[in-house]
């Protein structure tokens, strides 16, 4: 492997590898816009420019040293960009002497010259690299005197992003980004100079179900959110790690959130599973349900209609309700929605508690979302490998979810449980329900199947509980809390010792309304308990931790490994994927 030096310090990398790519394997950040590690080169933007050099040799071939003894080098008179000058061994590169400084300045310049003062109404204030290049590599001064040259703002490219002509600083990363990832070519450069701007195709439009990466990885405001546009200041926000809830691929999330309320969510990169990218349908269709909508309080059913109620008398109405019927006349209905730990304590209840033979969930598939990109996928729930994992099988139920409608007509069921399922897509099952004389639904919003409920338990929302998911590929991935209930309030207070692992200082959880749901297998446990077991169970690592040591896929698992290598694949609990270097676009980003 070859050897370089970069500011002094000597690196080893892979052969081919470019200057700016080794530096960032290595921890060290050369400033660019336009280089992206997924992208082709283009090698625009000047603002990697270095100084390179070889060590000057002897005629016998060894290096030559001064009379320090320090290896006397031959830099190339002109600078070079670090994303395309591929690495040789013995090359020493300078990032921040005189000369490369007064290039980036120089470049930096440039860039400031036509660009507008947005900053104040730009929703990429604070995660914006012309700003805090600004800040880091601009002397801070212009020579630029003339009028700026304006272009067209405000230009609608598709239904998900919006283009500001005149912040772009034609880095060309999202036509990179549309060509040779979502494979729709519909953008070009237009124009020479300084009147140089970015151009749809005549009669196309952005509009694959990927496009809103661009606004991702554009490294000014040039490229905005119609959804999120003018929502809020990033510096007021706070950003949480979590797994995307759209479907079973299990993109790598962070939440982005202000006064308990998610305004937008974005990909976080993760080289097994997403790598840095994210659908539409997962930015913008998986958070709107925590948002609104939401069964704030326990409600039991008297007559038609419904009336809240404690968590104690609620619970135990449903343990009452339970009791009062044969085993194998409840069916439980687990879900592809709830979290390992959910299914499990679920599973749990039904088998050992309650000793029902019928426990089953029903799968979600849409194949419209199935297409060659390798982030859509048919099934839309985010933990339908891991519902099978801890043990809910429809080859193990005497009844299966797909019959469920049939044996309620048929009185072979007369009570159900549900887990944050909802089918009021699905009439046939909607129209059965009242045959049921016993209907419990753990849900987290107000449905057709809460309305026939006789108890309804609010159950908290993925984006406020800690637990893990399993992907399509079996890779169990956690996730953590990003809003606050009256529930984990506590949780959060525990956890704030942690914020390496749990959040921010100023994290924005307690400035809003504070919804009294639990995390289902706190529920569950209450239930199980007052049928007479006695569940000891603290937090969802007790229960992991129960599942790591029960079933065989889950050995040698812990939360600290899923956290330390971003998931671990069921039954390489003790070999995980080695972990690799996790390139963020925008690194100034608030954590």
């Amino acid at each position: 492997m070859p050897h370089f030096f970069i500011d002094g310090k000597k690196i080893e990398t892979k052969q081919g590898k470019t200057v700016i790519e080794a530096a960032y394997e290595n921890g060290l950040q050369i400033p660019h816009f336009c280089w992206h590690p997924e992208l082709s080169v283009s090698g625009n933007c000047r603002m990697c420019l270095v100084e390179i050099g070889m060590p000057k040799r002897l005629p016998d071939g060894t290096p030559e040293n001064d009379e320090n003894g320090n290896p006397m080098v031959n830099y190339i008179p002109k600078l070079q960009i670090a994303c395309a000058t591929p690495v040789t061994d013995g090359m020493y590169v300078n990032t921040n002497n005189a000369k490369v400084v007064e290039a980036q300045e120089a470049v930096m310049e440039f860039l400031l010259i036509n660009h507008p003062l947005d900053c104040p109404i730009c929703d990429e204030a604070g995660e914006c690299k012309l700003q805090d290049y600004a800040f880091r590599y601009s002397d801070g001064e212009s020579r630029f005197d003339e009028m700026k040259n304006h272009k067209d703002k405000r230009q609608k490219w598709g239904p998900n992003v919006m283009f500001d002509a005149e912040r772009c600083i034609s880095c060309s990363r999202c036509i990179r980004y549309s060509q040779e990832i979502a494979k729709q070519d519909v953008l070009t450069f237009v124009q020479r100079g300084d009147h140089v701007t970015i151009k749809l195709f005549d009669g196309t439009q952005l509009d694959n179900p990927y496009s809103m990466n661009v606004i991702e990885i554009c490294p000014v405001g040039a490229l905005t959110s119609p959804d999120f546009r003018f929502k809020a200041r990033v510096w007021d926000m706070s950003f949480n790690d979590s797994i995307s809830f759209a479907d079973s691929t299990g993109s790598n999330i962070k939440l982005g959130v202000r006064n308990n309320e998610i305004l937008r969510i974005e990909p976080r990169t993760n080289p097994y599973v997403n790598r840095h990218w994210l659908t539409d349908d997962a930015r913008l269709n998986t958070y709107e349900f925590v948002n609104k909508n939401r069964i704030v309080q326990p409600l039991i059913k008297q007559g038609s209609e419904h009336f809240p109620a404690s968590w104690q008398d609620a619970c135990q109405a449903v343990a009452n309700g339970l009791s009062s019927f044969k085993p194998n006349e409840i069916m439980f209905l687990a879900s592809a929605k709830a979290t390992n730990e959910d299914n499990y304590a679920f599973m749990k209840l039904a088998r050992q508690v309650v000793k029902s033979p019928n426990i089953d969930f029903l799968l979600h598939t849409d194949q419209s979302f199935n297409d060659e990109f390798f982030l859509a996928v048919a099934d839309r729930t985010p933990n339908a490998t891991g519902a099978i994992a801890v043990g809910i099988n429809s080859d193990e139920s005497n009844i299966k979810a797909k019959e469920l409608a049939e044996n309620i007509k048929k009185g072979y069921i007369r009570a159900l449980v549900v887990l944050e399922e909802d089918f009021s897509h699905h009439e046939h099952i909607i129209e059965s329900l009242d045959n049921l004389e016993f209907l419990v639904v753990l849900h987290y919003n107000h449905n057709k199947i809460t309305q026939k409920a006789h108890v309804v338990l609010p159950a908290s929302t993925y984006a406020e509980i800690e637990g893990t998911y399993t992907n399509k590929d079996r890779r169990v991935q956690h996730l953590s809390p990003a809003l606050v209930t009256k529930e984990n309030l506590r949780f959060m207070g525990m956890k704030m010792s942690r914020l390496d692992k749990f959040g921010a200082y100023n994290d924005q959880w307690t400035q809003h309304e504070l919804r009294d749901c639990k995390q289902s297998w706190r529920i569950i446990a209450t239930i199980a308990n007052l049928l007479g077991t006695n569940w000891k169970f603290k937090n969802s690592e007790d229960i992991f931790d129960e599942i790591c040591e029960k079933i065989p896929q889950f050995a040698n698992m812990s939360y600290d490994k899923l956290l330390e290598y971003q998931g671990l694949v069921l039954g390489k609990g003790d070999n995980p994927d080695p972990k690799l270097i996790n390139y963020e676009s925008h690194v100034f980003k608030p954590q």
